[in-house]
């Protein structure tokens, strides 16, 4: 006997030999006295066969009365069958009903996508979505080896903030205790706080937006893969960035090879150096693909999309204007009326995965542009004393990991990247 945990254990080289397996029961067809079932397990699908002569009556009759997603204990022989699934089925001899799953299971052939959200907590069952959440959690596995193996230090920022990293409108109020308090939009601020202890630090937390934006990229609650590094000024934070993201794309296409192919996926790695271009080449750009932008707007995600279009590889757009960025963004010594920044797009349409830049280190600087932007610097004068003890050059960004995995994985909206998405309309389940 081979005792196995999981169906992706299950191999054709085990012909002839009896396995164990625990499930639910994805499908199931009936023809007399033959019973298939399809069971799932978090690692894939495998064919059982029930032979009402192969067992005793009272497993035939448990299996007649099996439901979708009723959990089962199943005893049996594997035989290699390239029809199956896996190319090997599950001979029965014995099984166990261990949760009989009402009949109006809700995820059915054809309901529709308000159905399928409404119903996530069953929905999340389904093999693809199993699929994507398993790449996520490889997507963050290997940015944190990428992070570890370069001398990146973790650290854990809070949730709870005192005043906005980025705009004020998309700040989500929360009572604390007698006071009011906002959840995080970036742990970009306690970062820097921490590369002053810790030279260069990374975090994977999550961040909330109240942006009303109903697009196919965005959420109110995702989570950022965010670094900041002391002594390093915009080039060097886009070499992080584009070492990091070609690091985690070549680990998937390496590692993510069955998972890839169940999406039906073809994904090929960036290569270094990512293509830069200038905020002001952008403009061009979308100015001759005749959108109607002019110099000083921000890149929405209708130009992003368009924009994106033209390239077959993540590029950075840098440099923005002033007014395009927040506060904190260094102005370029060259010229006061834009930024040292870099957004980090995706190809295909998917638009920005990554922003960032390089910070403004100068303490009379910083207060300046505090004033400018008509903020009141007393709101943050934990974040401006790091200017005033020791102050250096440093930068940072943030990586979207639904985003990211959209993008690799070439999914049509961020919903379905998330276990529970988030969204202006959805809080629900």
């Amino acid at each position: 006997m081979v005792l196995v945990k999981q169906v992706r254990d299950v191999k054709p080289e085990f012909e002839g030999q009896t396995v164990t397996l625990t499930g639910w029961v994805y499908a199931k067809r009936m023809h007399g006295g033959l019973i298939f079932l399809t069971l799932r397990d978090p690692t894939g699908l495998i064919q059982v066969t029930i032979h009402k002569d192969r067992v005793s009556s009272s497993d035939f009759e448990s299996a007649q009365q099996l439901t979708v997603e009723s959990s089962v204990a199943v005893n049996g022989m594997v035989y290699a069958d390239p029809r199956a699934p896996g190319n090997v089925e599950i001979q029965c001899s014995s099984l166990q009903v261990i949760g009989l799953a009402n009949p109006d299971y809700p995820i059915k052939l054809g309901v529709g996508k308000e159905v399928l959200l409404d119903n996530r907590h069953l929905h999340i069952r389904s093999p693809k979505v199993t699929t994507i959440l398993r790449v996520r959690s490889v997507v963050c596995h290997y940015a944190r080896e990428w992070f570890e193996s370069n001398g990146f230090v973790e650290v854990h920022c809070p949730t709870f903030i005192t005043a906005a990293c980025e705009g004020g409108a998309t700040l989500f109020p929360v009572q604390y205790f007698k006071r009011k308090a906002f959840l995080s939009q970036s742990v970009q601020f306690y970062q820097e706080a921490a590369v002053t202890a810790l030279g260069k630090v990374y975090s994977i937390q999550p961040s909330f937006r109240a942006e009303i934006s109903r697009t196919r990229r965005h959420l109110t609650e995702f989570w950022q893969i965010e670094a900041e590094v002391s002594n390093g000024d915009l080039n060097a934070i886009i070499q992080v960035q584009e070492q990091l993201v070609t690091s985690i794309c070549q680990n998937i296409v390496k590692n993510c090879k069955v998972e890839l192919k169940l999406l039906g996926r073809r994904f090929k790695p960036p290569s270094l150096p990512f293509t830069r271009i200038t905020y002001t080449d952008a403009i061009n750009k979308l100015q001759q693909l005749n959108v109607k932008i002019e110099w000083g707007q921000d890149l929405g995600a209708d130009e992003e999309r368009i924009l994106s279009k033209q390239f077959k590889a993540p590029f950075f757009v840098t440099h923005y204007p002033k007014q395009c960025k927040a506060f904190y963004h260094m102005p370029d010594p060259s010229n006061p009326d834009i930024t040292l920044s870099a957004d980090l797009l995706a190809p295909a349409g998917h638009g920005e995965i990554a922003g960032g830049g390089q910070r403004i280190h100068d303490y009379s600087q910083l207060i300046q542009k505090i004033k400018d932007f008509e903020l009141n610097p007393d709101d943050y004068r934990w974040y401006v004393d790091l200017r005033k003890y020791g102050s250096v050059p440093h930068s940072g960004f943030g990586l979207g990991v639904e985003r990211t995995v959209r993008w690799i994985l070439g999914l049509p909206h961020i919903r379905d990247v998330c276990l529970f998405p988030r969204t202006p309309a959805r809080v629900y389940p």
